[in-house]
């Protein structure tokens, strides 16, 4: 059974990725800070394809070991999603720096530094797949998410550049990038900002959680062997 490393698993897009990946008959690490009802409920209904690793990604330090770890109690992964960020709204000039460094550490240096660590058993085995989950913002830009889109941003330039790294060893590595999704990082966007949004779609809603878990499961998938360095994007057409 092959080996799924999910982070920020615990609710929303994560665990919803976490779902399908499980649908696909793999096995699913699934990594937050703290168990949550839902996540708890589908390792019941799963006992024998899901399993969760407590770690907090803002300490960058201890990422070395955390992976090691993985590899050393359930076995080399196929493939690893990093979905862990941390949304921070508000304009840069009142952003207290303390909040940047946070954004900057987590959504960018943590991802980094687990894609390290995890890709040496993938090259080991000489396969794999790498998905780093970024975010239209990334090329559109919000107001009040300048960071936040820079973070993104960066992501999906080290998808590029790591899929030249490691393409001769049948690793890929893509960015999805989701539009705006009723999750717990959009709660706050509400009425009328939230329906501009809904507005710009051709479709007229918001994707959900499940449209970008199917987008992972597809570039997890054998089917996907032939697609790395590229930007999938799931955001009902607002971008169009």
């Amino acid at each position: 059974m092959k080996i799924i490393v999910v982070t920020g698993s615990t609710r929303g897009l994560g665990l919803a990725i976490a779902r399908q990946c499980v649908n696909d008959g793999y096995k699913v690490v699934t990594v937050g800070r703290n168990m949550t009802e839902k996540l708890h409920e589908l390792i019941n209904l799963y006992p024998d394809q899901v399993v969760f690793e407590s770690y907090d990604l803002s300490d960058t330090a201890g990422i070395h070991s955390f992976s090691v770890g993985i590899t050393k109690r359930w076995g080399r992964p196929w493939g690893l999603v990093n979905n862990a960020a941390l949304g921070c709204d508000g304009v840069l000039a009142t952003l207290h720096e303390h909040d940047i460094t946070e954004l900057i550490k987590i959504n960018i240096e943590s991802p980094i530094l687990l894609t390290k660590y995890l890709l040496r058993p993938m090259l080991i085995n000489r396969c794999g797949r790498i998905i780093n989950i970024s975010s239209i913002i990334a090329t559109t830009g919000f107001n009040g998410l300048s960071v936040y889109g820079a973070t993104k941003a960066a992501l999906a330039g080290f998808t590029r550049s790591l899929a030249r790294e490691v393409g001769k060893a049948n690793i890929t590595v893509n960015t999805l990038a989701p539009g705006y999704m009723e999750t717990d990082m959009t709660t706050a966007l509400q009425g009328e900002k939230l329906e501009s949004i809904r507005r710009r779609s051709p479709l007229g809603h918001l994707a959900k959680v499940e449209d970008a878990a199917y987008a992972v499961s597809y570039l997890l998938s054998e089917k996907a062997a032939s697609i790395t360095g590229t930007t999938i994007t799931v955001d009902a057409g607002s971008t169009a």
